[in-house]
């Protein structure tokens, strides 16, 4: 599985966490009955839930004139998965984590989504 698969897949699993309440590995597991899921998915399924509040925080400090209660909860899960890794994979460049989010934001957010996902992901610091 490619990397950009792997974190379609791992936005997915963490939206479905979001919606359901659930923790990772149910969230892995019921993923897995109709998809295959590889590590890096599962790494960064697990890196945002275990350090959920530190990077929800990244975030929140870079929202500009919006709370980050009015995020959809789409942006959000591509949110936390760019800053995860801009924040704990040091082998992926910013601008690629960066890219990457908003390619997701344009396939399953809104017309503004990747701008918005953009505008906030350039302001975080490695």
């Amino acid at each position: 599985m490619k990397r950009h698969q792997a974190r379609e897949a791992a936005f997915q699993i963490l939206f479905q966490m979001d919606m359901n309440d659930v923790e990772p590995k149910e969230a892995l597991a019921a993923f897995a009955e109709n998809q295959q899921i590889d590590t890096f998915t599962s790494r960064l399924v697990e890196g945002v839930y275990e350090h959920k509040q530190e990077v929800d925080e990244k975030i929140i400090e870079k929202l500009e004139n919006w709370s980050f209660q009015r995020v959809a909860a789409v942006e959000k899960a591509i949110l936390r998965i760019a800053v995860f890794e801009i924040l704990y994979i040091d082998e992926i460049p910013k601008k690629v984590s960066i890219n990457e989010a908003v390619e997701l934001g344009k396939k399953y957010g809104d017309d503004h989504s990747g701008r918005f996902i953009n505008g906030v992901l350039s302001k975080i610091d490695e």
